[in-house]
């Protein structure tokens, strides 16, 4: 007989935040049992710390920056941001750090929750220590790992003992600090900057590597430095921190350009995966490492295990661990079934899209909108391929958007299939030119059938036309890859 201290589920889904209430959520709805363990608040990182607040952060500004950039408009524009408001306004995605609707939504799904730290404990078995006492989980099918990745703290001297805020406290904070120093210029960073400096901080970017936003198209690194540089945001490449330490209420870092000063200091130099309390080792794994897993996110040489989400490294996004979840949750069922699962391109178990199909939006001003392979990463992959851009301000869509429209559509055409590779988009609303990309990437659409996707007029969209006419006249000419 089971005791009240252990209890037995289909599938144990350790991380309530996202990826794991998608996975528990897909395994109930194919007909299995599901308990989700959660130490923090359900509904997990994107909810109270990274997607939802850091937009809200930045709409405000979004808005009044597109309402500046439109006469007539910008004549009504007369004040400034209230940040207070805008700071209360935040608080509301959040619903003030409380996650009572998040755990409605988790019993009315007819998943199970346990609240404590759970931790592996040999195969199928997980241990959480709750307010009375561990609590013994046996998982019958399947263990999905879902606890996502943490900030990395980089080995600087001195840098921890400055009390540095990391992304959570960047996104959750109650006032905008004076000076503020972002160690960082991925997309964390530079959100980051563009949301505190137009709430009224001094900010300096400090990023060791010779560009912002590393892995986007050059033209929009570019473009977002020198956007930055507009607002007076003190941007400095090719620049390292080597110690931080206090000085009475003053940060202080130290580069190879002498000291720099501030209130705050944001680290934004990327994540690590959270497995180093999980118990990984009691099954065979390194703790502190990302969970190797196949495309259906079974750990590799654990078929009863799965590693879903940030966990894993594969694609650190929240709509791509949502996506992996889908994809593990049917591989459980149908392995839970005695059914076959194959893990061809695009099957229904297989998370393809990691590799092929990723989008993303970077949600400064301007953004960044992209899917697919960059041009470099087609070239480092040898994948003969054509490179197309077009000045967005150049579409009449754009220039009704905003006087003066500034932005680039750039797309990595395969050369011998023609069809595309990926696509990115910079400029001022340009994410929602991004989904339509993401289907000809994914649907693997030849460039002769988008001729007859034809953009409405007057739209941004039209730009798909350019492109493809900016294509046809390249013709044989065009650089290849």
């Amino acid at each position: 007989m089971t005791s009240a201290r252990e209890r037995t589920f289909d599938v144990v889904v350790l991380g309530a935040g996202s990826t794991g209430e998608n996975l528990a959520d897909i395994v109930v709805k194919g007909g299995l049992s599901a308990v989700l363990v959660e130490p923090d608040l359900v509904g997990g990182e994107c909810s109270y710390w990274a997607c939802m607040p850091s937009k809200a952060l930045l709409r405000g500004t979004e808005v009044l920056t597109e309402a500046r950039s439109v006469d007539g408009a910008r004549q009504a524009v007369t004040g400034r941001q209230d940040v207070a408001a805008t700071l209360a306004r935040r608080d509301t995605f959040t619903h003030g750090w409380d996650d009572s609707s998040q755990v409605s939504w988790v019993e009315s799904a007819g998943i199970a929750l346990v609240r404590g730290a759970g931790r592996l404990d040999g195969e199928r078995a997980v241990v959480v220590g709750t307010g009375d006492g561990d609590l013994r989980l046996t998982a019958r099918h399947a263990v999905g790992v879902c606890t996502g990745s943490e900030p990395a703290l980089p080995p600087v001297d001195g840098l921890a003992d400055v009390e540095p805020w990391m992304p959570r406290d960047a996104t959750s904070a109650k006032e905008a600090p004076g000076r503020l120093l972002v160690l960082g210029g991925g997309y964390v960073g530079c959100e980051m900057a563009f949301a505190w400096q137009a709430l009224g901080s001094r900010v300096t970017v400090l990023e060791m590597g010779d560009r912002l936003l590393a892995g986007a198209e050059r033209a929009a690194s570019d473009a977002v430095a020198a956007s930055l540089r507009e607002r007076d945001v003190d941007v400095r490449l090719g620049t390292g921190v080597t110690a931080a330490r206090r000085d009475g209420a003053e940060v202080v870092v130290t580069t190879a350009d002498g000291e720099l000063r501030g209130d705050r200091l944001l680290v934004a130099v990327g994540r690590r995966a959270r497995t180093r309390d999980l118990g990984v080792e009691t099954v065979g794994l390194e703790p502190g490492r990302y969970l190797d897993v196949d495309d259906s996110m079974q750990v590799r040489g654990r078929p009863w295990l799965y590693g879903v989400g940030d966990v894993n490294g594969r694609r650190q996004l929240t709509h791509m661990g949502k996506y992996q979840a889908r994809q593990a949750g049917a591989a459980i069922v149908a392995r839970a079934r005695g059914e076959e699962v194959p893990l061809d391109d695009w099957s229904p178990f297989a998370a393809t899209a990691d590799r092929v199909a990723t989008p993303s939006v970077v949600f400064t001003s301007p953004q960044v909108a992209s899917v697919g392979l960059t041009s470099a990463e087609a070239a480092q992959q040898g994948r003969p391929h054509r490179v197309v851009e077009y000045p967005i301000g150049q579409v009449a869509g754009a220039s009704l958007f905003t006087d003066g429209y500034e932005g680039t559509a750039i797309a990595v055409v395969d050369a011998e299939r023609e069809v595309l590779l990926g696509a990115t988009f910079v400029g001022a609303g340009v994410a929602e030119l991004l989904q339509a990309a993401t289907v000809a990437v994914v649907g693997e659409v030849p460039i002769s059938r988008l001729w007859h996707a034809v953009p409405a007029y007057p739209t941004m969209n039209e730009v798909w036309l350019r492109l493809l006419e900016t294509w046809r006249d390249s013709g044989a000419d065009g650089e290849v890859g």
